[in-house]
């Protein structure tokens, strides 16, 4: 289906019940007349997707076999990494040092040819295909973070960069104290294969289902400026749909902080996720 008409029918079909993100009323030109039957089942099939963002449907696109046994074996090999360097230093590790630690500790493993060609694919894969929307931010498979410009926050085992993600961090901490905790901050491009490639081999290889909670590597802002917010001792519960009843949440929404990137009813094929703080536009 053509990327653009399917946001501008899903857009059209919900601005009764809600306005359009800014992203995909960029997208809406002259609304096509035709086919309004077709879209009508379309839209019905995103939003029930949507509505059940952690289940499998009929048209998603599923590994199987040898793909599927590279994904696996990936994901293996991209968690002993994290168990090598450690659960911090993971955060900014680039695609080039993991393969470099996999040559370098028997206990990672060096990465085949195949799993790298595999990665490779994965990264460069159009996400349209899964049914996630969202723009690409970062479109080097080589990209690398460098330690000068980011900060570690102290207590979190969490990066983020330097400037305005960092000053927006230190007025939200210093409107909520102790009650805000920084649970994700600056992901590098192995950080995000890493939880997207988890999530997709434990639901059997579903790449779509995956990207419905997870951009894909390359797709978070994560990785340019975004990070994650939650309420202290609340756990798990920080990253579904609950969080929107903790004072942290309230509090942030009151104040502001809160321009979602994955906002309720977005149209980009993300779940909504009220943790995320918007960086950048």
């Amino acid at each position: 289906m053509n990327r653009r008409f399917f946001l501008q029918q899903i857009c059209i079909a919900s601005a009764v019940a809600m306005p359009c993100n800014s992203f995909a009323a960029g997208l809406i030109e002259e609304k096509p007349q035709e086919q309004h039957g077709q879209f009508d089942l379309h839209v019905k099939d995103y939003i029930s997707k949507m509505s059940h963002f952690d289940s499998a449907h009929p048209d998603d696109i599923v590994l199987k076999d040898e793909d599927l046994k590279l994904l696996k074996e990936c994901t293996n090999k991209i968690t002993r990494v994290m168990r090598t360097v450690g659960y911090g230093n993971f955060n900014l590790v680039s695609i080039d040092q993991a393969f470099y630690f996999g040559k370098q500790y028997s206990r990672i493993g060096i990465f085949s040819k195949e799993e790298k060609e595999f990665l490779e694919k994965m990264f460069y894969y159009d996400a349209d295909t899964l049914g996630f929307y969202g723009e690409k931010p970062i479109t080097a498979f080589t990209q690398t973070i460098s330690r000068k410009d980011v900060i570690k926050i102290r207590h979190s085992g969490h990066y983020l960069f330097r400037g305005h993600p960092f000053e927006v961090w230190k007025e939200i901490k210093s409107a909520l104290g102790s009650d805000v905790i920084l649970t994700s901050g600056v992901r590098g491009i192995v950080k995000q294969f890493h939880l997207f490639l988890m999530k997709a081999s434990s639901n059997g290889g579903n790449l779509s289902l995956a990207s419905r909670s997870l951009a894909p590597p390359g797709y978070s802002f994560h990785g340019i400026s975004d990070f994650d917010v939650g309420q202290r001792k609340y756990g798990e519960f920080n990253f579904t749909s609950r969080f929107t009843e903790t004072r942290v949440f309230t509090k942030l929404s009151e104040l502001g902080y809160l321009t979602l990137r994955y906002p309720r009813g977005n149209m980009l094929g993300v779940r909504y996720e009220p943790w995320h703080v918007k960086v950048s536009s």
